[in-house]
């Protein structure tokens, strides 16, 4: 196996410049993706944990108040934050319709629907930043899928185009002529897949649990708002 190892390694060496070219810039690709993969795995799985978490002891807590409270200890659950902006927005309009107490009822009806309206708003807004938060880098997989197959087959064509330009300056179609150029293509081909597939695969998975999460987020907003309005 180590010698095998090195014999790719001695390929991928002595290939020539733009086939090392393509394999750096699927290295690249490579690592990234990894290292993509590896923080969004952490990222997502924290976040699905602490939302169950959080959502099992909104549902137990007295209050709000209480709620609030316990929810700072979920700082990764974006039913956490999209919670804690609406109730900020709460305490917004609470104070407003203080202030406002001594107007007539029709007044404050109208600042206590604006209110609503204020709060839906922030949480619609919030919603959308937590999914962004979720989602972003994901695209570079998405990418890193669809071009690195196509990147890999370029260095293989252009590893061929190389070893019948072999052939025609030796005059000869040996396997020692045509075997180092149809090498350096395979090479540039199967790193290219090996770029990709990992990334395909952990960009569909992120996609299942962060849908999940949404899923939960809009259920969540919609079971907030209707507690919010009963309490008007």
């Amino acid at each position: 196996m180590d010698g095998y190892n090195m014999d790719i390694l001695h390929i991928m060496l002595s290939a020539g410049a733009m086939v090392k070219l393509v394999l750096l810039i699927l290295i690249i690709f490579s690592i990234t993706s990894w290292a993509i993969i590896i923080s969004k795995y952490i990222y997502i799985k924290k976040a699905y944990k602490e939302s169950e978490m959080f959502s099992r002891m909104f549902w137990k807590s007295k209050n709000f108040s209480d709620a609030y409270a316990m929810s700072k200890q979920f700082a990764a659950s974006p039913l956490s934050l999209a919670f804690r902006v609406c109730y900020a927005e709460m305490k917004k309009r609470a104070a407003t319709e203080r202030r406002n107490f001594s107007n007539a009822e029709d007044h404050i009806q109208t600042i206590k629907t604006s209110g609503i309206d204020n709060i839906k708003r922030s949480l619609s807004k919030a919603s959308e930043t937590e999914i962004v938060k979720l989602t972003r880098l994901l695209p570079f997989l998405a990418t890193t899928g669809n071009s690195a197959p196509f990147i890999g087959l370029f260095g293989t064509v252009w590893g061929i185009m190389n070893s019948f330009h072999g052939i025609g300056l030796k005059g000869s179609a040996s396997l020692a002529v045509v075997a180092p150029g149809i090498s350096e293509a395979l090479i540039a081909t199967a790193v290219g897949l090996a770029a990709a597939i990992p990334a395909v695969i952990a960009y569909n998975y992120f996609l299942s649990k962060i849908s999940v999460i949404e899923a939960e987020l809009r259920s969540f907003s919609t079971d907030l708002l209707n507690m919010i309005e009963r309490e008007k």
